[in-house]
Formats: structure tokens, C-alpha cells, sequence
């Protein structure tokens, strides 16, 4: 009789045991039977919507699908590498660590992560601005050999295989047919999702939060010396400028010149937004500084001249922007406060 309790209850931890494995290993959201639209929440100082929901409407089952594909190394040749291996939540979804992002096969690229938030927002994408389109945007990481150097219709192949993904798309688009189309149409709900506004600047901007007097000082000297190019309320205004920085020879990377082939374009970069940047080291389009304390000090003392300078930074006889060690302190304080941590650890976001 002992013997025959002790298999019972081997044989009822063992179907618990697989009933937990089955409920774990791929865990999503479950996703709605009559599929929902979703509104996105943001502030009402935020710029218009740019992302176009007549052409993509975002809903919940579709944010869902793209959550999924978005952390799904199923989307590179050799399974491994997924939109969230260097777009990581908590160092606002950029390659914490790494100058520029690590790929397939430890491949190198040639450019920093940039931050995934706010894209609803934004006219342009990627460092050099070659993407106007959201739902466009995911292929570039897809099909590029020193990233995840796959194709839509392998990603496709391996998908459809999944039990799971043939339940998420039916849920999302009415039936199980996979397509390039709403793969990246589903990412890109997903990623329209991500938007930060719950920092101390905007508690403080909705009068629920009160600045240090360091904070409003630096506050004044931000909007004196920098809000030239990171101006708005995502803190950039999304152009393309040279800033003095030397030409990576290692990279070869000259910014918007790579799209344009103009020579007025030669060491443009897109204007990155300031929000959550003390949480994206490294920094610059090649991640050349660790610090945010390298960055200032670059801009005070070490932006090179040449032909393509842009003009804010050469006024009154100067090259760079002026800044004493006391008023960089005071700007560092300031970029804190646009520090979003609920951004970071919003349990929506994660894998």
C-alpha cells in the first residue's frame, strides 16, 4: 500500500510539474476572443500622433502579437538574436554595455542602439533618418548581416510552425495567415505602445512635483545651451546635424550621407531625444562616450571645426558650448529628472 502511495504521488507531482512547464515556456498575454482597440495614453503638452492608425489600427491582440514577436529570436537566421537583445527595457531598450550593438554570430554593427520611446511620435527613424515609417522600421535589423541577417519569408517559415503564433495572428487579424505585412505591422503597434512620460519632469510639467533649486538651475541652463536641437517635449527636434565629432575610420559611418550621398550631409547624425538618458550609456551614434559627464565635456572642449559644423555650435567667436564645470553639474541635474523608471519596469514592455 506504501509503495502504491508513493507512485501516486510521484506520478501527481510529475503532471504537475508538466502542466507548469506547458503554462511557462511560452507565456503570453492571453489574448482577447473579440479583439479590442487600444488607446494610447500620453500627456496632452506631447507633439500630434505621427503614427498612423487608420493605416495600422492598434489594438490589443495586435500589441500582444508584437510584444511576442519582439522578443522572438525566431526573427534572425539562427534563432538567437531578437529585437529586445539590443533594445533592452530597463536600460530604455537600448544595448547597455555595448558601443555599438552585438549581432548574429557576435557580429559587430557600426552604430549604437538607440532608444525604443515615444516613436508614435516621431517623423524619422534610425540614426541617419533613411526610415519615415514605423511599420517600415523593423526590416532594417531583420535583413542586416551584422544583425540578425535573416528574411521575411525565413522568419515566416519558422513562425508558422508555431502553434501559438497561428493562435495570436487569428486573434489579431481574424485568421492564421502569416504575412511580412503583419509581422511588422504588429511590431510596430508594439512599439508605438512604448511611451515614456512619467518622469519627474513631467510630474513637475503637471504641477505634481517640485524642482531642487539644482534641478531648476539646471533646468534654465538646459534651455539656454542645449534646447537649440533638443527642443520639445521628446527633447529633439529630430534633425540632422554635424556636432564636431571625428570620423570613425573603424566604422566608416558618415551619418545621413550613407542616404543622401550629399556632401553637405557628411557627419550628420539625427538629434536623439534626451529622455531617460541616464539610463542609455553609451552615447553618440558609436557609443564613443561612457558618461554623460564625457558628453558635456565634449561639447565644451573638444568639438572639432570643420566645414560642416553646425552653426549652434560656432557663435560669438566659440566652437562648442560654453560650459563651466559648476553649470555642466547643474544640466546633469536636470537630465535626471527626465528619467522615466516606470518606463523601465512596466511589466507591458517585457518579455
Amino acid at each position: 500500500m506504501f509503495t502504491m502511495i508513493k507512485q501516486i504521488l510521484k506520478i501527481g507531482l510529475f503532471v504537475i510539474f508538466c502542466l507548469n512547464f506547458i503554462s511557462c515556456s511560452d507565456e503570453v498575454i492571453s489574448p482577447l476572443e473579440k479583439d479590442e482597440a487600444l488607446n494610447l495614453q500620453f500627456p496632452s503638452y506631447f507633439p500630434e500622433l505621427t503614427f498612423d492608425k487608420n493605416e495600422n489600427p492598434i489594438t490589443k491582440n495586435g500589441v500582444e502579437l508584437g510584444r511576442k514577436l519582439f522578443y522572438e529570436g525566431r526573427l534572425s537566421r539562427n534563432n538567437t538574436i531578437s529585437c529586445g537583445f539590443c533594445h533592452i527595457q530597463e536600460n530604455a531598450f537600448t544595448h547597455h554595455g555595448h558601443t555599438v550593438s552585438h549581432g548574429i554570430d557576435d557580429r559587430i554593427g557600426i552604430r549604437n542602439a538607440p532608444a525604443i520611446q515615444n516613436m508614435a511620435f516621431l517623423k524619422r527613424y534610425m540614426w541617419d533618418g533613411v526610415i519615415h515609417n514605423l511599420n517600415e522600421q523593423p526590416i532594417i535589423p531583420m535583413t542586416d548581416v551584422n544583425e540578425m541577417d535573416s528574411s521575411m519569408p525565413e522568419a515566416i517559415s519558422k513562425l508558422s510552425k508555431n502553434e501559438m503564433y497561428k493562435t495570436l495572428f487569428k486573434q489579431a487579424y481574424g485568421d492564421e495567415n502569416m504575412t511580412g505585412e503583419r509581422v511588422l505591422k504588429a511590431l510596430s503597434q508594439f512599439m508605438a505602445t512604448l511611451i515614456s512620460a512619467d518622469s519627474k519632469y513631467d510630474r513637475f510639467k503637471q504641477g505634481n512635483a517640485n524642482f531642487s533649486t539644482e534641478e531648476s538651475q539646471g533646468m534654465a541652463l538646459f534651455q539656454q545651451k542645449c534646447a537649440s536641437c533638443h527642443s520639445g517635449e521628446l527633447f529633439t527636434d529630430e534633425s540632422f546635424r554635424n556636432t564636431g565629432m571625428y570620423y570613425n575610420t573603424q566604422f566608416k559611418d558618415a551619418g545621413r550621407h550613407r542616404v543622401t550621398l550629399n556632401q553637405n550631409d557628411w557627419m550628420k547624425f539625427r538629434v536623439p531625444s534626451l529622455r531617460n538618458v541616464e539610463y542609455t550609456a553609451p552615447y553618440m551614434h558609436d557609443g564613443r562616450f561612457y558618461t554623460l559627464e564625457a558628453v558635456l565635456n565634449f561639447y565644451s572642449d573638444n568639438v572639432e571645426d570643420n566645414p560642416n559644423l553646425d552653426s549652434q555650435l560656432k557663435q560669438n567667436n566659440h566652437i562648442g558650448i560654453a560650459m563651466n564645470t559648476q553649470e555642466k553639474q547643474f544640466i546633469l541635474t536636470f537630465l535626471k529628472t527626465l528619467s522615466d523608471k516606470n518606463f523601465i519596469t512596466n511589466p507591458k514592455f517585457a518579455e
